[in-house]
C-alpha cells in the first residue's frame, strides 16, 4: 500500500496573514511591526514573492554582471576569504613576532596598523609626537624598521595590507626597498596600501597635506603601481572609517562608491586607461551589528560599482567587479560586560561572510578598553577559522540568493545609496563635497541620533543600557589588558634614528629630498618613484614628509559642530525624557546664579584624529544648554592650556582614544597650572582600561567616562564638579 498524498501548497494569502498578525500586533496594527532602519528603509516583517517581481538582476549569477552575487563564480566553495589580523604592536619587532605567530596558526596575510606619529608623517623624535609613539600601532621611521617588520616574511608568497594614508608615500617605498633588499621584486609584491585619502577629511582625520595636493599623491601611486606593480592593490577605498564615525549602511556606502569615482577620474587625469588600473581597486567596509543591512550594503556595493565602472567605458571583468576586504566593527565593542563582545565580531564577521567579502579581520573583545592582547587576538582569529572550518557556511556559493527579504532591502539599499551619490555628483563631485564640510556633518548627524538613541534606550546594547552587570561583577570581569612603555619604545626609535642619520650620506640624501621637493612645487615627475630613490638612500618618513610639506602645506580642518540632532531623541514622553529636561534645568538653575552657562571646551590632544566621541560629547553638552568650545584636532597640551585660558572655560573634556592617556592627560593638567588656571576641572572620555582610572584621579582628572556612559550623566557629573569648583 503506498502513500498517494502529496504536499500541497498553502492556499493562505497576504490578506489572511495580515489577519492573523493583527491579533498579536500592537493595538492591532501590523504596521507597527515595520522596523525604521537608520537609513530611512522601512524593513517590513513578512516579505513575499511579489516583493521581488519586479526587480531587476534576481536571475543573476556570482561571477557574471553585475556581480551581484559575488565577484567570483564560485566563491568560498573553492577558496574561502582570507583572514587577516590587523595589528601593530609598539616596535617593529613585536610586531614582526605577532605576524609570524598569525601566520603560523592559520592567518593567511598581514596587515599592518601603524602608529599615529608614522600616520601622520612625524619621526619618533618629533616634539607633537611624545605620547604617540609606539601606542596605537607600530611605530616606522625608515627603511631599518621595515625589514625589521617584514623580517622572515617571505613577501613573494604573503600578501600585505597597510592601512596607511597621510604618510603613504614613505611606507609604500618603504615597503618596496625593504622587499628589494629582502630579494623580492617589486612587481611579485602583492596586497594593498589604503590610500584613500578623501575619507580622511570626513572621519579619520590622519591626512597631511591639503586635498589638491593630496589628490595628485594617489594619482602618482596609482600610476606606479600599474607600471611596476601588477599584483599590488594601489588604493582600498574605504568606508570603514565613516561607518566609525557614525554613518549609517547607506551613508557609508554612497560616500565610499563616490570617492572610488573621484579616484578613477584622477587616474584617468594621469592619462591612464582605465582597464590598467581599475582592477587592482579595492574596497573596505564596516561590519556593525545590522546583519541584514550589511549583507545588502555588500550586495548593493557589487551592483553600484559596475553601474560606475560602466560609465567610464570599463571593459575588462576586473574592472567591473568590486572585490572588498571587510573589518567588524570597533564601535560597537563595549567596555561594559566586554566578553559579550566576542559574540558580537562573531555576529558581524558571518554577516561578512554573507555578503561576500574576499578577506576578513575580526577585532578582538578588549579593544574597547586597551589594545588587543596575544589571547583576546587569537580569538578573534580562531572565529574566523571555526566560520570557515566548522560551519559547512563555505560550501553554497551566495546562500542568500531568492530571499523575498534580502533581494528586497538589496535593492532599497542600491536605491537609497544611488540617490545620495546622486546628489554628491549635483554638488561637483566628492572632492567638492568634503571641502564644503557636507560630507563630514551628515555623518557627524547621524552618529549624534545613534548615540542619543542608545542613551535614551531607544536602541538596546547588552550590558550597556540593558540587563547591566552590577558594579562588583563589572570589576570582576575585566580582562588583562596589554599596557605597551611609550617612553621605552620612543627612546628606542630615537636611538635607531640616531645611528642611521649618523652612518648615511647626508649629501645624497639632501638631494634626494630637494628633488621631492622640486617636483612638488613644479609639479612634475612621479612622487612615489622619487621618494623611493630617497627612501633607499635612508630618508626618514618625516623627512619625506617635510620635503613636501615645504610645498603642499600642512592641512588645517574647520571644526563645526551639528545642533539639535542629539536632542530630537529626547523630545518624547517618559523617564529619559524628564531626566533630559532636569539637567537642562540645573544648567539654566547654574546659569541665573553665575551670570553665565557652564562653558567648556571639548578636546583631542596628540595625532589621535578619531573625533566620533568628542562631536557627539561636544553637540549633545551644548543641546543641553552648555557654552561649547571646540578645540582643534592634533593640540599639544600646552596649545590646549592656552586656549582654554583664552576662552575663560570651566572645564576641559579630553576624549582619547589612542592609549596616549598616561602622558597625555596629565601634561594638559599640569599646562593648567602653569599657566595659573589650575581652577579649570578636567574630565576624560574614551578608551581607558580601569586599572589606569587611579592614575588619573591621582593626576587631578575630575570625571572618568568610558565607552557606554550615558551623556547626560556625564553632563550632570561635570556640571556638578564645576559648581565644586567655583563654591
Amino acid at each position: 500500500m503506498t502513500n498517494s498524498s502529496k504536499p500541497t501548497s498553502s492556499s493562505a494569502t497576504l490578506a489572511d496573514w495580515q489577519k492573523a498578525a493583527a491579533k498579536s500586533a500592537p493595538n492591532g496594527a501590523v504596521n507597527a511591526l515595520n522596523w525604521q532602519t537608520p537609513d530611512g528603509i522601512t524593513v517590513k516583517p513578512l516579505y513575499t514573492k511579489a516583493d521581488t517581481a519586479d526587480l531587476p538582476h534576481t536571475d543573476s549569477l556570482p561571477g557574471f554582471a553585475p556581480y551581484l552575487r559575488g565577484p567570483q563564480a564560485t566563491m568560498y566553495a573553492v577558496r574561502p576569504w582570507t583572514i587577516r589580523q590587523y595589528a601593530g604592536f609598539s616596535t617593529a619587532e613585536e610586531s614582526n613576532a605577532f605576524y609570524r605567530k598569525a601566520l603560523a596558526a592559520g592567518g593567511q596575510g598581514v596587515s599592518v596598523a601603524f602608529d599615529l606619529a608614522t600616520h601622520r608623517g612625524y619621526d619618533s623624535d618629533h616634539p607633537r609626537v611624545t605620547g604617540d609613539v609606539g601606542k596605537a600601532g607600530v611605530a616606522i621611521d625608515s627603511v631599518e624598521d621595515m625589514k625589521i617588520l617584514f623580517d622572515q616574511i617571505p613577501l613573494d608568497k604573503v600578501s600585505v595590507s597597510m592601512t596607511m594614508n597621510g604618510a603613504v608615500l614613505p611606507v609604500l617605498a618603504g615597503y618596496i626597498v625593504a622587499a628589494q633588499e629582502q630579494g623580492v621584486s617589486q612587481d611579485k609584491l602583492s596586497g594593498t596600501i589604503q590610500n584613500d585619502i578623501l575619507k580622511e577629511f570626513m572621519v579619520r582625520n590622519t591626512y597631511i597635506y591639503p586635498p589638491e595636493p593630496s589628490m595628485r599623491i594617489i594619482g602618482d601611486i596609482i600610476e606606479y603601481t600599474a607600471k611596476h606593480m601588477p599584483k599590488f592593490n594601489s588604493i582600498s577605498i574605504s568606508g570603514y572609517h565613516m561607518q566609525e564615525a557614525g554613518a549609517n549602511q547607506a551613508l557609508e556606502l554612497a560616500f565610499t562608491l563616490a570617492d572610488g569615482r573621484e579616484y578613477v577620474r584622477t587616474a584617468l587625469a594621469k592619462g591612464l586607461d582605465v582597464d590598467d588600473f581599475a582592477g587592482r581597486l579595492s574596497f573596505f567596509w564596516a561590519i556593525g551589528m545590522n546583519f541584514y543591512l550589511e549583507v545588502a550594503k555588500m550586495r548593493a556595493a557589487r551592483v553600484l560599482w559596475h553601474r560606475i565602472m560602466t560609465s567610464f567605458n570599463a571593459k575588462s571583468p576586473k574592472s567591473l567587479m568590486l572585490r572588498t576586504h571587510c573589518q567588524t566593527s570597533g564601535w560597537s565593542l563595549t567596555e561594559q560586560d566586554p566578553y559579550n563582545n566576542i559574540v558580537r565580531t562573531t555576529v558581524e564577521a558571518m554577516a561578512a561572510v554573507f555578503g561576500g567579502t574576499q578577506s576578513l579581520h575580526t577585532n578582538s573583545f578588549d579593544e574597547a578598553i586597551a589594545l588587543p592582547t596575544e589571547f583576546s587576538s587569537r580569538i578573534a582569529r580562531n572565529t574566523q577559522i571555526i566560520i570557515q572550518e566548522e560551519t559547512h557556511i563555505t560550501s553554497v556559493v551566495d546562500p542568500w540568493a531568492g530571499s523575498y527579504m534580502m533581494e528586497s532591502l538589496t535593492q532599497e539599499m542600491i536605491d537609497k545609496a544611488w540617490a545620495i551619490i546622486e546628489e554628491v555628483e549635483a554638488m561637483g563631485g566628492m572632492i567638492k563635497a568634503v571641502d564644503s564640510g557636507w560630507a563630514k556633518l551628515k555623518i557627524e548627524a547621524a552618529a549624534a541620533e545613534k548615540q542619543a538613541r542608545i542613551d535614551s534606550g531607544q536602541d538596546v546594547i547588552v550590558g550597556v543600557n540593558k540587563y547591566k552587570l552590577s558594579k562588583e561583577e563589572a570589576l570582576a570581569d575585566q580582562p588583562e589588558v596589554l599596557v605597551i612603555d611609550n617612553v621605552m619604545v620612543r627612546d628606542g626609535q630615537i636611538k635607531r634614528l640616531d645611528a642611521l642619520r649618523a652612518k648615511r650620506d647626508k649629501a645624497s640624501v639632501a638631494s634626494a629630498l630637494q628633488a621631492l621637493t622640486d617636483a612638488a612645487s613644479q609639479g612634475t615627475g612621479n612622487l612615489l618613484d622619487l621618494t623611493v630613490k630617497a627612501i633607499r638612500l635612508r630618508a626618514t618618513v618625516g623627512e619625506v614628509s617635510d620635503a613636501l610639506e615645504a610645498t603642499f602645506g600642512r592641512h588645517r580642518a574647520d571644526t563645526q559642530k551639528v545642533t539639535g540632532v542629539y536632542a530630537a531623541a529626547y523630545e518624547t514622553e517618559g523617564d529619559w525624557a524628564k531626566e533630559w529636561d532636569a539637567i537642562k534645568g540645573e544648567i539654566n538653575d547654574f546659569a541665573a546664579k553665575q551670570g553665565r552657562r557652564p562653558r567648556v571646551m571639548v578636546s583631542k590632544l596628540g595625532q589621535d584624529g578619531h573625533d566620533r566621541g568628542a562631536k557627539v560629547v561636544a553637540t549633545a553638552f551644548a543641546d543641553l544648554g552648555f557654552d561649547v568650545d571646540m578645540g582643534p584636532l592634533f593640540q599639544t597640551p600646552e596649545e590646549c592650556a592656552r586656549q582654554a585660558i583664552e576662552n575663560d572655560v570651566h572645564a576641559v573634556g579630553v576624549s582619547t582614544l589612542a592609549a596616549g592617556h598616561k602622558t597625555l592627560i596629565p601634561a594638559i593638567i599640569q599646562a593648567l597650572k602653569d599657566q595659573g588656571a589650575d581652577d579649570i576641572i578636567v574630565f576624560v572620555g574614551g578608551v581607558i582600561p580601569q586599572q589606569d582610572y587611579a592614575f588619573l584621579y591621582e593626576s587631578g582628572v575630575k570625571g572618568i567616562y568610558g565607552p557606554g556612559t550615558p551623556i547626560p550623566a556625564c553632563a550632570r557629573d561635570v556640571l556638578q564638579q564645576i559648581e565644586k569648583a567655583l563654591s
